[in-house]
């Protein structure tokens, strides 16, 4: 198995360019298979479009290790090479003092050469010395090489080749020019929700391969490649003949990719649908509403009453229902936007949820479920969550998570629960389970 990972010495210093821009050049006549370290629902967007292939995510705190290699292995069975984009720095993970969680952390449980992207602004000898640093901190880490971001005309090029090759033994790989890593849009949460009509930059971002040393890439790829692992189907199997309901479109787009393949693999007939685009709400037996934006679509999504009103009296009917953050805003009887307009929600949980200027996360989530939860009773549960609204229950609420890391709803609770629906602010990976859903199958009526 040929791989690279393409960390960066921190986080704003352009990896996601590089890395997109890598798997787009190579997709011109290789296969790739894209992978993203921790929790992130918007790099694998750009990934997945750079490379006509879904990208995975790849977290040690939320799947074993074992976990990790079963999902590589099948997942890059029949690809060339495998392309993982680190989180943050090089080695920031859920402590200050160890590296669960990092991108150091990957690199060497997947055996794959590490690539550094150093923001080389104003620097010469000092990107030297960073990458020094980097290489020496951890010998077990394979700094096999660096890309140099923000490089700024022939002198600044010409000082940095000097610096490297009179202090450093790491070979530089490719020297990008300044803001030629633009074009990739953000928002408060991360980068903005990828669609279609992105391709032309994704397509563009290809153009960083030209000032990039490709063949030392896929040479430093060659030289450090490592056996295949064997290709084990991660996911519990089953025929439950179930249909799946998931709205898919700019207010509700996170979803990690394996779990709608978990889904398809525990025997369920997957649709998706828009509600932004006027869609009603399909006829199934579990309906699962992920994260995204629904606070800025809330006047298209409050007009859709087929939509809400079909997803409330699916819920008195006790088809089973899910909502994670963006779903379980939808869930609530109404949703106020950051401007403090008020929109009619599904109501299929009487509470509001308001925007709010307070960050809640990103952070992992250590949970269980409770006796009163009809879908995840007694699992214990690793996820992560980020948003900026409150959901604010009225009456006595009945909960579904006791939370032992993280925020939930209440700080100490997560998961408004109605008979066989259940709304969280946890976004949950099918992997962090043996069976994830078990519980949803046997809540089915």
């Amino acid at each position: 198995m040929k791989g690279i990972v393409i960390s960066g010495t921190g986080s704003g210093v352009g990896k996601t360019s590089v890395t997109t821009g890598l798997m787009r050049a190579l997709s011109e006549s290789m296969k790739v298979q894209g992978y993203k370290v921790g929790p992130d629902f918007i790099d694998p967007m750009y990934h997945t479009l750079a490379t006509g292939r879904p990208s995975r995510n790849l977290d040690t705190f939320m799947m074993s290790k074992g976990t990790v290699e079963r999902l590589v292995g099948h997942t890059a069975r029949d690809a060339d090479i495998c392309i993982v984009e680190g989180v943050r720095g090089l080695y920031e993970g859920l402590t200050g003092t160890g590296e669960e969680g990092s991108t150091a952390e990957m690199a060497k449980l997947l055996g794959f050469p590490v690539v550094l992207v150093v923001n080389a602004r104003s620097l010469t000898r000092s990107a030297a010395a960073m990458v020094n640093g980097f290489r020496a901190f951890d010998p077990e880490v394979n700094v096999a090489g660096v890309i140099l971001n923000n490089v700024t005309g022939p002198q600044h090029r010409r000082k940095l080749r000097e610096a490297f090759a009179g202090s450093s033994d790491v070979p530089v790989l490719g020297m990008i020019e300044r803001d030629a890593c633009g074009g990739l849009k953000e928002r408060r949460l991360g980068l903005c929700a990828v669609g279609s009509e992105d391709w032309d930059v994704v397509d563009g971002l290809g153009g960083l391969a030209s000032q990039m040393d490709i063949d030392s890439v896929l040479d430093v790829c060659e030289r450090f490649e490592r056996e295949d692992p064997e290709p084990e189907f991660p996911y519990a199997r089953r025929r439950s003949g179930l249909r799946a309901a998931v709205p898919l479109d700019d207010a509700y787009c996170f979803y990690y990719h394996d779990n709608l393949e978990a889904m398809r693999a525990s025997g369920m007939d997957v649709r998706t649908f828009s509600p932004l685009a006027g869609d009603m709400l399909p006829d199934a037996d579990f309906y699962y509403l992920g994260g995204g934006y629904p606070e800025l679509h809330m006047d298209a999504i409050s007009e859709n009453r087929d939509f809400l009103e079909g997803l409330r009296n699916a819920s008195a009917e006790g088809r089973a229902v899910m909502g994670e953050c963006g779903g379980l805003m939808t869930m609530c009887s109404s949703v106020s936007d950051a401007a403090g307009r008020v929109f009619r929600g599904a109501g299929v949980f009487d509470a509001e949820c308001m925007m709010t200027d307070v960050r809640h996360g990103p952070s992992y989530v250590l949970a269980r479920g409770t006796e009163a939860n009809p879908l995840f009773r007694g699992m214990a549960v690793r996820a992560h969550e980020f948003h900026y609204s409150d959901v604010r229950p009225r009456g006595t609420p009945v909960f579904g998570f006791d939370v032992l890391r993280g925020q939930g709803i209440d700080g100490r609770r997560d998961g408004l629960v109605l008979k066989n629906s259940v709304g969280s602010y946890m976004h949950q990976h099918a992997l962090s389970s043996e069976d994830w859903l078990a519980g949803v199958v046997g809540a089915v009526p």
